[in-house]
């Protein structure tokens, strides 16, 4: 999601050329996010299959008649056909770069199925010229926070910003959130640290960076600071609170162990759930997320344990317990605490919003 206001800067687009048997939105949202976190937008979006000719030449004639700025997303083998057509059309040459330059046009082209010679720091360089202007950002990285307040927050920012060359960018991968403050070299100093400073007010229970880091390491690096150990049990989530950990470079430092114990009889062998608890409470309970995480503490390996134990659906299991519910315990030494959560969603979306949560409640916990 971008906020993106008018600009004094000419109308962009991105044209993407692909299978359309095997489409793949994150490559162009990857483009789209990169080229916003610069401060550059796109107007407007094409993607057309590759086998679709006629379609392929009213893109391009679109994109070199009604916008400055185009920036081309194909595979390598249809890089000669697009360029002789655009050059054709445009009447000068691509670069060895893949920036053809006509002109207030400028096209930009690049592979998205082998390295390309042009990045995309290389069409912020070029468009900052064209346009005169710099932009930089401030990031603010926040878990959890509802909607609704994030929308507050930046609401209040905006009036703050008004009349300032300020933007927002903000993308939310599983509560997981981003937020860009993009801003012209322009932009007052004192401008821009009111604005940011509203937000930080607004959604101060929720921040955990603000620089561009993920979780894991925000987590890695408390961890490394109090001198703590931290292990894992997971249900439901099925190792994926580890793997966010294990992509952490030296986490090895801080992670003594992750155990995937999914089965009532591993939770009993491996963390000592009772078989009462389980028998009584359920594998879904809160007495079996402290039990958990009270047994990896017990085992003398970490002092923060994390236990996850829930339902991803599609279906729910044998119980009236619906799908999505979930409890999340965390251990610090002999204080285990217990936090209930009824996610909506696909089984995807359950399992991936419960492992941010999970690391996040670690993190503020321990903060």
């Amino acid at each position: 999601m971008s906020d993106n206001a008018d600009r004094r800067y000419g109308k962009s687009a991105l044209l993407v050329f692909e299978n359309k048997r095997n489409t793949d939105l994150g490559r162009l949202q990857t483009v789209a996010n990169n080229l916003a976190s610069y401060g550059y937008y796109f107007d407007k979006i094409s993607r057309v299959a590759y086998s679709q000719t006629d379609e392929i030449v009213c893109a391009l004639s679109d994109g070199l008649d009604n916008f400055d700025n185009t920036v081309i997303l194909c595979p390598a083998r249809m890089g000669k056909t697009i360029a002789d057509f655009v050059v054709s059309c445009a009447g000068s040459e691509f670069d060895n770069f893949g920036v053809l330059s006509s002109g207030r046009t400028h096209v930009f082209m690049i592979y998205y199925d082998r390295e390309s010679r042009l990045q995309y720091a290389d069409i912020k360089t070029i468009l900052d010229k064209k346009y005169g202007v710099k932009y930089d950002r401030t990031v603010i990285r926040i878990v959890c926070a509802p909607k609704q307040l994030i929308d507050d927050a930046l609401i209040a920012a905006k009036k703050i910003f008004e009349g300032g060359n300020v933007y927002f960018n903000i993308v939310d991968d599983f509560d997981d959130c981003r937020i860009e403050v993009v801003y012209s070299s322009e932009t007052p100093k004192m401008l821009l640290d009111d604005g940011v400073r509203e937000i930080v007010k607004r959604l101060n229970d929720y921040i955990y960076a603000m620089e561009d880091i993920t979780l894991a390491e925000q987590l890695f690096r408390l961890l490394k600071l109090r001198r703590m150990k931290i292990a894992v049990a997971e249900s439901f989530t099925g190792g994926g609170v580890c793997k966010k950990l294990v992509e952490v470079s030296g986490i090895s430092e801080v992670f003594t162990e992750g155990m995937n114990t999914y089965s009532n009889q591993s939770k009993m062998n491996r963390l000592g759930v009772s078989e009462l608890t389980l028998n009584q409470r359920g594998a879904v309970s809160a007495e079996t997320a402290y039990q958990m995480a009270e047994g990896l503490i017990k085992a003398g390996s970490c002092d923060v344990a994390i236990s996850t134990t829930g339902i991803a659906g599609p279906k729910s299991d044998n119980t009236s317990k619906p799908v999505g519910l979930a409890y999340i315990g965390i251990g610090i030494g002999d204080d285990v605490a217990v936090y209930k959560f009824n996610f909506t969603g696909d089984r995807e979306k359950i399992t991936k919003t419960a492992i941010n949560h999970a690391l996040f409640l670690a993190y503020k916990r321990l903060k």
